[in-house]
């Protein structure tokens, strides 16, 4: 049984200030255009356009977007910022109308779009849970039989009486979250507030949203830009790009398209301009992908050759403390793992010196299976403050390896797994 459907439903925004602020005003302004006269509240120096229907006056957020959910699916929404994924769960949720196109629900829907949702700042925890299921079509004796439900998984159970408007954002994330699943909803619609909430909290979260969907045959709507927990809640995926579905399926196969489309193959790095790397200490100058001559690595390479990180960068003070390295990650946003310079003993780290200095670093042979990867510069000053953090402000590199895996001519192709190790048998004496 269908859940949701769309039904080429697009959405068009007017770009620039829509309106003076007041009626009178926006009366007068139509009754001079209507008249062929110039608008009396331009700006000194402002072009008389404001009536300009020209496309540079709009812009589609959405265009021509069609999709069917069935009942019980749990399906993530993927894309870059800007894509039109708010935007698309606003118009599902019924917060905004569609500029053409039309929606189909079936049941009751309970939507977290922004943290606080639907709460009213100078109401108690208590009032805004009550508050919130009416909203959501809940008759007060199924808020009250869910009540204490919800306050326990929310963890506020201290502040339930007090406004929340001295919730802390985490706390109001909590709270908001709790009512949203908790009460009885057929489609439950989540845009990516739960980045609010500390690392514990997300995984309840997202355990709570896995019961949702396989134990309670409850619809899902997911928008995240983690990977790893959209492929482990969704089974199925919308991959949208500047307003547009790119494609839609089995989330494994959304994700891929995610990612191999939408981010650019880069291995090696030169500008660092566009990444937030402010401190007195460390200055990145390149970071990237060598083979075995020193020569810039720009394709895929084999699981079998020799490839080195190369690392240049500036250092303006010396600290013991000092640690950079990188992080691996897979397609999916799946932490492979970490390696620092610090890692091995003392005697054998590499030397360091104010100016300028350059070091290397070799992948192991036989290790990563097929696939394409990420690599994170991480640099900190070790249990103070991060430099370089992943998935923050990290200068990120991609890895492709194709081929190598085996020395067998009975197994060629990828295998299943992570990882490819060459391991090698050996013949024991009984």
């Amino acid at each position: 049984m269908l859940a949701l459907k769309a039904e080429n439903i697009s959405k068009q925004y007017r770009l620039g200030q829509v309106g003076t602020g007041t009626l009178t005003h926006d009366l007068n302004r139509f009754w001079h255009t209507v008249r062929g006269k110039e608008d009396p509240y331009l700006k000194i120096g402002e072009a008389n356009d404001r009536s300009s229907k020209g496309s540079s006056d709009y812009v589609w957020s959405l265009r021509d977007i069609n999709f069917e959910i069935e009942q019980g699916d749990a399906v993530g929404i993927i894309g870059r910022n800007g894509a039109g994924k708010s935007t698309l769960l606003k118009l599902l949720s019924k917060v905004t109308k569609p500029t053409s196109g039309k929606i189909y629900t079936n049941g009751r829907i309970a939507s977290l779009l922004e943290v606080g949702t639907g709460f009213h700042p100078e109401m108690t925890g208590r009032e805004n849970i009550f508050l919130n299921g009416a909203i959501l079509g809940m008759t007060r004796k199924e808020i009250t039989r869910k009540f204490d439900e919800i306050v326990d998984f929310s963890g506020v159970e201290r502040y339930v009486d007090t406004p929340v408007k001295r919730y802390s954002s985490g706390m109001y994330v909590r709270l908001a979250f709790a009512v949203a699943a908790h009460l009885e909803s057929e489609i439950l619609i989540v845009d990516e507030v739960l980045a609010v909430g500390d690392a514990e909290f997300q995984k309840k979260c997202l355990g709570k949203m896995g019961d949702v969907t396989k134990g309670e045959g409850r619809t899902i709507l997911f928008v995240s830009h983690n990977m790893a927990a959209i492929s482990a809640l969704c089974n199925k995926g919308i991959y949208l790009k500047n307003g547009l579905i790119q494609s839609k399926g089995g989330m494994s196969k959304i994700i891929t398209d995610y990612l191999s489309n939408d981010d650019a193959f880069i291995t090696y790095i030169t500008n660092f301009n566009k990444y937030k790397i402010d401190n007195t200490i460390f200055k990145p100058l390149e970071f990237g992908l060598l083979d075995e001559n020193s020569h810039r690595i720009e394709s895929y390479v084999r699981n079998d050759t020799n490839t080195f990180v190369h690392f240049k960068f500036e250092l303006y003070e010396l600290y013991d403390d000092f640690n950079f390295g990188i992080a691996v990650y897979d397609l999916h946003d799946q932490i492979l793992f970490w390696s620092f310079s610090t890692d091995v003993e003392p005697e054998n780290r590499v030397s360091l010196k104010i100016g300028k200095n350059i070091v290397s670093l070799q992948l192991p042979e036989h290790f990563l299976n097929e696939g394409e990867y990420f690599i994170h510069l991480m640099v900190s000053r070790h249990y103070k403050f991060w430099i370089c953090e992943p998935n923050v402000n990290s200068p990120k590199i991609n890895l492709k390896i194709q081929g190598g895996l085996s020395n067998s001519e009975q197994w060629i192709e990828k295998r299943n797994g992570i990882l490819a190790p060459l391991i090698q048998y050996q013949n024991v004496e009984d």
